[in-house]
């Protein structure tokens, strides 16, 4: 989270009432609101400003939702994003995920709801910024990666691996269990917070996304490896055991 007395949220909605109800709703619970009509403005607001999170309708005029997270994670945009949409679809719910959304809320939406995957996305931010129980080092290393937990970076040879909150937060919590199975229900506690729905569905699209970005070939993973019927191994070295 910034440093920012009240988070900052930026609201992408096409919709007049729904946005103006949103801005109106959200900013007397604590948040600053900003709120645009279209994403052509978002890359310049993004550049100048620390926003803790982003709402962006799935639906919108010229490049939709999906679109424009696929492409700000792409260009290295790792803001928690909380994805709205009027389509109720499983299917689209995955997709978003995939393109790098954090969390995803399908309307109609009950507000105080709204309110609540917020404040989870946004502990989860800070918890990435304050855990400190597992780890005694600043720097991690394992096979040519790199990991600065107080920049909430990770590197390999010298190259910025962007990850989004979500797959940075997913990264420690397998560095703190190196070669120690991990079931899926481990991962969905560790992963939500209140209010934030996450399945088994989701955690193995994280942990797809996280191995894409890890592995030189995803199909035949070193150091982020499938234990069928129990969960996810973590190998640092890469070595077969």
């Amino acid at each position: 989270m910034s440093a920012a007395v009240l988070p900052r949220i930026l609201l992408v909605e096409d919709d007049p009432d729904m946005r103006s109800m949103l801005r109106r709703y959200l900013g007397e619970r604590g948040f600053t609101m900003q709120a645009i009509a279209d994403p052509s403005q978002l890359d310049r607001l993004l550049s100048r400003t620390p926003y803790d999170l982003l709402l962006l309708d799935l639906s919108l005029p010229g490049e939709d939702g999906l679109s424009v997270c696929r492409r700000l994670r792409v260009g290295g945009q790792t803001v928690p994003i909380l994805m709205l949409t009027a389509r109720g679809d499983a299917t689209d719910r995955i997709v978003g995920l995939e393109m790098g959304a954090d969390d995803y809320l399908g309307k109609p939406f009950e507000p105080r709801e709204l309110v609540a995957r917020i404040n989870a996305l946004l502990r989860r931010q800070q918890m990435i910024h304050t855990e400190t129980t597992w780890a005694v080092e600043e720097n991690l290393r394992f096979g040519p990666f790199r990991v600065s937990l107080s920049r909430m970076e990770l590197s390999r040879d010298g190259e910025i691996v962007p990850l989004t909150s979500t797959e940075f937060q997913l990264l420690r919590i397998f560095l703190a269990h190196p070669r120690r199975p991990l079931s899926r229900d481990h991962l969905l506690d560790r992963l939500k917070g209140a209010g934030t729905e996450t399945t088994d569905r989701s955690i193995d699209v994280q942990v797809s996304r996280l191995r894409r970005k890890l592995e030189d070939d995803s199909r035949s993973p070193l150091y982020l490896r499938t234990v069928w019927g129990v969960g996810y191994l973590f190998i640092p070295d890469g070595q077969h055991e």
